[in-house]
Parts: structure tokens; sequence; C-alpha cells
């Protein structure tokens, strides 16, 4: 009984010191909170099925009663926000080649005549089917159409949902661009994030301290080697996805590359940020964690994009994962130039700037 209380004893000191220790230990406190309430928040707030408000375009050739009726009718579900109008099939198409629209509604210029034809499809819904959730979405608007005209009930037109650049409906063509950013999230971020810690842990930085490397030098040096390997992981995934899944590359292959170098260099800045807070590895990997969910929840990877709150969709503008995701998918699916999205290439540029300025500018070539 006493070797049993001894034993006993010791544990109860052992587990006492462990709650000391997280308790001076302020940021692994503050990931053991605040981990579950970001993962509360953005599954019961910001992720949403119930996809409203999805970016649209119109083109009305008919210009009729009857056509503008459906046209206040699809935006009334309020799943449709109409932001464009234009005049052609041609101009709805680039819209929705660009990425500027998710859903575009072509009205022909015969809808009258083809509301006679039961066998013929009025109008037809242009959808991104880069997002299966959105295409899901448009088809079930189709269904819920009111059915009315000025003297009374009448038939609903007959809609037809064209799928745009997934025709054939496979999912591997839109993971596969997007993990590509889950990916180089996970390793860039989770390299760079402990490589001053490691040197720090192992004693090394007492070395630099007697070097004349200045801090800009020694995390260029770190981020260097790790450009090489993202692109490495690139060209493995794009290999890969069109050996097992035919992932397509519609776009040109050197833009492809020229958008994940920016993304690379985006997630180094941001992990050698994360290396000059932390202090020990395992926090390092804490605060990595702690910006990998939010880029896999609210980038538009897993949930649409437009689904979510506003507040939300504010945040994910500071996320490199949100402007790859548009960057990525627009290159390998619709096709669209690196040059065409200059906001996205831009926050990138943005986001690698800041963050690398903050890591060089709160680094210190010290040992504490």
């Amino acid at each position: 009984m006493n070797a049993l209380a001894r034993s006993i004893s010791r544990i109860g000191a052992l587990v006492t010191k462990e709650f000391r220790q997280l308790r001076r230990d302020k940021l692994t406190f503050a990931m053991i909170v605040g981990i579950p309430t970001m993962q509360l928040v953005l599954f019961g707030y910001a992720i949403n099925f119930d996809v409203r408000h999805l970016t649209a375009g119109v083109a009305d050739l008919a210009n009729t009663r009857s056509s503008r009726e459906l046209v206040q009718d699809l935006a009334h579900s309020q799943v449709l926000d109409l932001q464009h109008s234009v005049t052609s099939a041609e101009a709805l198409e680039g819209l929705l080649l660009s990425g500027n629209i998710r859903v575009g509604i072509f009205v022909p210029a015969d809808f009258e005549r083809r509301q006679l034809d039961s066998m013929r499809p009025s109008v037809q819904l242009l959808v991104d089917g880069t997002d299966p959730v959105i295409l899901g979405i448009a088809t079930r608007l189709t269904a819920a159409l009111p059915r009315r005209d000025a003297s009374g009930p009448r038939a609903a037109p007959r809609i037809e949902v064209r799928n745009y650049f997934n025709p054939e409906r496979r999912s591997p063509v839109n993971t596969v661009p997007g993990l590509i950013g889950v990916i180089l999230t996970l390793t860039m971020v989770l390299f760079t994030s402990i490589a001053i810690v490691r040197e720090r842990e192992r004693g090394n930085l007492e070395f630099l301290i007697a070097t004349p490397v200045r801090g800009p030098e020694l995390m260029i040096a770190k981020i260097l080697p790790y450009l090489l390997i993202g692109l490495i992981q690139v060209t493995l995934i794009l290999w890969l996805g069109d050996l097992l899944f035919s992932v397509p590359i519609v776009g040109r292959l050197i833009d492809v590359y020229l958008a994940s170098l920016l993304f690379i260099a985006a997630s180094l800045g941001a992990g050698l940020f994360i290396s000059t807070i932390a202090e020990t590895q395992f926090q390092a990997v804490q605060m990595m964690l702690f910006l990998l969910l939010p880029s896999i929840l609210i980038s538009g990877f897993v949930f649409p994009f437009d689904g979510m709150p506003i507040v939300i969709q504010w945040l994910a503008e500071g996320l490199p994962m949100t402007h790859f995701i548009r960057l990525i998918k627009g290159i390998m699916l619709r096709g669209t130039a690196l040059s065409d999205l200059p906001n996205s290439v831009g926050a990138l540029v943005a986001i690698m700037l800041v963050t690398s300025t903050a890591a060089v500018l709160r680094f210190r070539k010290r040992v504490d």
C-alpha cells in the first residue's frame, strides 16, 4: 500500500508539473481554446450548403414580358445575384470563362416560340462546373420556378443546365487542382515554420551570431531550397493527376507553374513569420494547423465560397489558398491566362511581401 501511495503521489506531482507548464506556455493554451472555437465557428456559422447570392449574369436576347418575368423569378429566388447584363451568348461565356460569374442565364431571341414547343429548352443556365455544389444548386433551382403568367397558371419554361469545364462531372477534376494548394500549404508552411525554431533549439543560432550573416540573408537562405521542393511537388501532383484520373490542364503549363510559384512564396513567408513567433517546434506545428484548417474550409476548396457570410469572405481574402484556388482552377479547368487574373496575382504578391517583411522585422539573430 505504501508503494502504491508513493507511486500515486509521484504521478500526481508530474501531472501538476504538466499543468503548470501548460499554464506558462500561453501559446499552447491559446491553441487549446482557439482550435475548437475556430472549428465550431467555421462549421456552425461559415460553412453553408444552402448557397445564396451566386454571382450571375444574364443575356436576354428576347427581351419580352415573359422573358423578363423569368429573369425576375430567378433573381427573386435569392440564389442568384444578377450583377452583369450582356447582349450575346459569347459575352456571357466570356464572363463565365474569366470567373466573374458562377451562373449565366441565356434567353434566346426565339424564347416565345420555344415556349410553345415542349420538346425544346427555352432557356439555358450556363454553370461553372468547377464546383459540383454550384451545379447541384442550379439544377434544383430550375425545378423551383413559379408557374404563372398574367392570365393565370402556365407551364414552367424548360430550362437546360449546361455544365461548363467539367461536363462529365468527375470529382477528381474538381479536387486535384485544389489539392495542390492543400499539399503545398501543409508542407511549405510546416517546413519553414520550424526552420528558425529548429536552429534555436539545436543551438545553431549561437554559431550564426559569430558570423556576418544578416537576418534577411538567413531568411532567403531558408526559403530558396523549399521553392524548388514545392515545384517538384507540383510536378508530382500534376503527373499523378493525369496518370490516375486524367485531370486536364486546359491552360498553359507555364501559367500553372508561375501561379504555384507565387503561392509557394506566399506560404513560405507565412511559415517564416510563424517561426519568429513560436518558441518550440510543437508550437510551430500548432500555429501551422491554425492556418491550415481555415485554408481548407473557407478558401472555396471544400465549400462554396459564395455561400459564406460576407465577414468570413473578407477573412478568407487574407488567405493565400483562396487566391490560389481561383488561379489554379481558372488556368487548369477554364483555360484562363495568368495575366487575366490580376486581382488574385496581386493578392498573392501582397501576402508574400507582408508576411516576409514581418518575419524579417521580427527576427533577431540571437539565442533568446
